[in-house]
């Protein structure tokens, strides 16, 4: 089977190179985000490996579909950016990696969490300038503190797990609670609720026509004042200009971000000697209490090994006319 592998970077070439080998698969890397334009690279290729940031619409399924692909392999769990109603019409089988290191996401969470909270990035920048005044740098005790996790699949619990260490009280939310929650001390309760009780709110929800936005204008209104706001899982679940507004107003007192509703126009690419186009972005970047990381939550070496283990996986189930279970 050859593969040809879309939105590649070193640490791709690395990791995936070496499951490919292993599994005896012809794998070809090329640094393009897959989509019109660059569909025709999948020429001569059996299966195409995708991004969370390449275009899987129709016309790009299409064009796949007619150069002879057979399958897509999605390197992530995220699957909001493919057609599945056109893949299915066009016989076209799409594979994910539904977890691969909920450690990593979690564990990135709660930095993004302590950062904002004892100001440690505001911190470096003044020491490195000499400057050691406290002022503007207070933060609080997580101990006691409540924290809503929307979202509780594999990643929230496993960030509900760290933050129970702190001493937080944890709410949760989730249309399907996991049975599991109890055990880490997570206390389930309704949307409204959580909303209206946590100090601290990290998303971990999938991104639906049900979640799109679900934090909005009416939601940071019945938050508390000063609400300190996450986002690790997918930049849709954001009604950014609503955010910006709470900001503004200082109904969110802090906001961390990993993940970004416009991100695939800017995420994983070198954008440094550049004028960046997206406004709202830009507006972000202008606050004091805005952390944001370039999806990088889960760029640890456990998670690359496992998605390129995944992702091997599920090409090889395919190529022996197996499923993996992985299918969508």
């Amino acid at each position: 089977m050859r593969v040809a592998v879309f939105s590649s970077k070193p640490y791709d070439k690395r990791f995936l190179g070496e499951a490919a080998a292993e599994a005896d698969l012809e794998v070809e890397f090329f640094e393009a985000h897959l989509d019109v334009r660059s569909a025709g690279l999948a020429r001569g290729y059996d299966a195409v490996c995708a991004f969370v940031n390449d275009d899987l619409g129709a016309p790009v399924l299409e064009e796949l579909a007619e150069l002879g692909v057979r399958i897509v392999a999605l390197r992530s769990a995220g699957f909001n950016h493919v057609d599945l109603n056109a893949a299915h019409r066009l016989d076209l089988t799409v594979v994910r990696v539904p977890a691969y290191s909920p450690t990593s996401v979690a564990e990135h969470t709660v930095a993004l969490i302590l950062a904002l909270n004892r100001k440690i990035y505001r911190s470096y920048n003044r020491v490195r300038e000499a400057n050691f005044a406290l002022e503007g740098l207070l933060g609080f005790d997580l101990a006691s503190r409540t924290v809503g996790v929307i979202g509780t699949g594999r990643i929230g619990l496993a960030v509900a797990t760290i933050l129970r260490g702190f001493g937080c009280n944890v709410l949760g939310y989730d249309r399907f609670p996991n049975p599991d929650a109890a055990e880490v001390g997570l206390v389930y309760v309704d949307i409204d609720d959580l909303v209206a009780r946590s100090d601290i709110i990290t998303l971990h929800a999938p991104l639906t026509p049900e979640t799109y936005h679900m934090v909005n204008t009416d939601a940071i209104g019945a938050m508390k004042d000063g609400v300190m706001l996450i986002n690790t899982s997918r930049g849709g679940l954001i009604d950014t200009a609503a955010v910006i507004d709470g900001l503004k107003r200082g109904k969110i007192g802090s906001l961390g971000l990993d993940v970004y509703e416009e991100e695939e126009e800017l995420f994983f690419d070198d954008l440094s000697n550049q004028v960046l186009q997206d406004d709202l972005f830009s507006r972000l970047l202008t606050f004091p209490n805005v952390l944001i990381t370039g999806h990088q939550a889960f760029f640890t070496e456990e998670a690359l090994e496992a998605i390129a283990a995944t992702t091997i996986g599920n090409l090889v189930a395919y190529a022996a006319g197996e499923r993996s279970g992985n299918e969508l």
